[in-house]
């Protein structure tokens, strides 16, 4: 069975930086699509960044283009998200997802993922 556990989560002051942690187990993750999701308090889940584990193509939001970085480490089975000059408007719960029935104009939906981390807590402060 997949689980995805996140970790990494705290309160940061806007500015700051700030890593998650998403330890992927239970199969190989070869060919699947592993991303990171957000959602803000009172509003959806929205991508915020992904990965394709073999290939390492990444690709991100407009809303975090430029201050997200999304890698993996093969040997920890593990996903990470840096995240630099964080804003409030980042605070959420953001949760770690993998899937393996992609392609290119899928990649940032919800449904696309069939593994779901439990979440963790972002909170910027201004």
């Amino acid at each position: 069975q997949v689980q995805l556990v996140e970790s990494g989560g705290g309160l940061v002051q806007a500015g700051d930086s700030l890593r998650l942690s998403c330890a992927a187990s239970g199969r190989t993750f070869s060919g699947y699509a592993m991303a990171w999701f957000r959602q803000p308090p009172g509003k959806e889940r929205e991508f915020v960044a992904g990965i394709i584990w073999s290939a390492g193509m990444t690709y991100f939001a407009d809303s975090v283009k430029g201050r997200f970085i999304i890698s993996r480490d093969n040997a920890k089975n593990t996903v990470y998200l840096h995240m630099n000059s964080l804003k409030p408007e980042d605070t959420a719960v953001y949760y770690c997802a993998c899937g393996r029935d992609w392609n290119m104009g899928t990649l940032k939906r919800v449904n696309v993922y069939d593994y779901w981390g439990q979440g963790t807590q972002v909170t910027v402060s201004s």
